[in-house]
């Protein structure tokens, strides 16, 4: 599994601009908001699912989207969702609980980990996950997290929350 240093690596490696603030460890959304009033861009939270018939699922969000779990899943067509285990997260994703996050995909080289991107997320200037930890965040642009994707091959199914929809376009720009 790709370490953090190895993810900047990877950022640099491809072209993508990124810059991160050292800070206390965050486990849950609502935790370090002077931390986040510091940085600008989009602040997120990410989940971690397993559906009913095994499949894996990363949800990435804006920090204040409303994500109506007992719903998504006729929205994404998943069966029933629930939380994925600790165990089965650093098997996958290679971060622990409070440190998922969507650049966590690098490590998901089997793509056993379906991807869903919030479309507030999708739409925002600069966009801030934890760098495969969280004692730190790292904000890049929009590009650059396209870029980023791009360069794992993983292709988000992008959701408006709002609406409970999948957007068919959400990031094919």
């Amino acid at each position: 599994m790709l370490s953090r240093a190895d993810l900047i690596a990877f950022f640099d490696a491809h072209g993508v601009d990124h810059s991160t603030t050292e800070h206390e460890a965050v486990f849950r959304v609502g935790e370090g908001e002077d931390v986040k009033s510091a940085i600008p861009g989009a602040h997120t939270k990410n989940l971690f699912l397993k559906d009913a018939k095994g499949r894996l699922w990363l949800i990435s969000a804006k920090d204040d989207t409303v994500i109506d779990l007992k719903r998504l899943h006729t929205v994404i067509g998943s069966a029933r969702l629930s939380f994925g285990s600790a165990e089965l997260m650093v098997e996958t994703l290679g971060v622990t609980p409070g440190s998922v996050t969507a650049f966590s995909v690098i490590n998901d080289t089997d793509r056993q980990v379906t991807f869903v991107l919030d479309r507030a997320l999708a739409e925002a200037a600069q966009v801030n996950f934890h760098p495969l930890t969280n004692t730190a965040t790292t904000t890049v642009s929009q590009a650059g997290f396209r870029r980023f994707l791009a360069a794992v091959g993983v292709s988000p199914l992008v959701v408006d929350f709002p609406a409970m929809a999948v957007v068919e376009d959400g990031f094919a720009r």
